[in-house]
């Protein structure tokens, strides 16, 4: 992948901006800049190489060079889509598992912001907000896809099981700008949808360890076990304890376990 490659794959998505980095710290904290600079809606910073990618929880993001996607994509809130904004993290990830679809592979969402294959981490999202005084001026959807092999951490270094498009599909693996075009295609398809029920429910269907029980971290606050059950309105999630009790957990710096 090049920045010409990457054009042509993309050149029919209606993009507000492209900004290509063979090597990057983080795409997020760029496209963050660019954001608060002014940067249009569903502008797009990409690296071919990602030194201090971050995920959730400040957790370090492994992209060496030509082996993964690292993106962060840059949107411009419409007044329809204002309401919703909690729901943006089930859009993109419900986007990558459109595109996984695609590709024969039907994955599931570890909520809030993993996406799975077979029980294995495949991509993990991460979104950051630019404020302008109490309102969100932009969002930063920070993408980061295991395409080759080489995308996948040393074992020593997963705190959660990891596969890529190439372990899974082999020859058959798409290119990662390929991919990419699927899944803002994808994003685009379904953003004019974020404040329909179908989402929520789409998103519901796909989640991950539906009906088995869970715990919940969060910080230093004592672990939340329940039976996942599904889905507020806003992505919220939703548990059943050993009484039959709703338990919702907002977002935040939680992070999901199943029980073994």
């Amino acid at each position: 992948m090049n920045e010409s490659s990457l054009k042509k794959s993309l050149s029919k998505i209606n993009l507000g901006g492209l900004r290509y980095f063979d090597s990057i710290g983080s795409t997020n904290d760029e496209a963050l800049a660019w954001a608060a600079d002014g940067a249009k809606d569903f502008s797009l910073v990409i690296a071919d190489e990602q030194t201090h990618g971050r995920g959730r929880l400040d957790r370090k993001w492994f992209t060496p060079k030509s082996s993964a996607l690292a993106v962060s994509l840059i949107l411009r809130p419409t007044a329809p889509m204002r309401p919703h904004l909690s729901r943006t993290v089930g859009l993109a990830a419900l986007s990558i598992a459109d595109a996984c679809l695609k590709l024969g592979l039907p994955t599931q969402i570890k909520w809030p912001n993993d996406i799975l294959f077979n029980g294995k981490k495949l991509a993990g999202i991460l979104i950051e907000s630019v404020w302008t005084g109490e309102d969100v001026d932009s969002l930063v959807v920070g993408m980061g896809i295991n395409i080759c092999k080489e995308s996948v951490p040393p074992l020593e270094n997963l705190q959660f099981p990891a596969t890529s498009l190439e372990d899974e599909l082999g020859e058959s693996a798409p290119k990662r700008e390929d991919f990419l075009r699927d899944v803002l295609s994808a994003f685009l398809a379904r953003r004019e949808h974020i404040g329909a029920d179908a989402l929520i429910a789409d998103w519901e269907e796909k989640l991950a360890f539906r009906g088995h029980q869970v715990q919940i971290l969060a910080g230093s606050a004592d672990p939340v076990t329940g039976s996942l059950d599904g889905l507020e309105s806003d992505g919220s999630l939703r548990l059943r304890d050993a009484h039959n009790k709703s338990i919702i957990i907002r977002f935040g710096d939680v992070s999901l376990r199943p029980i073994a």
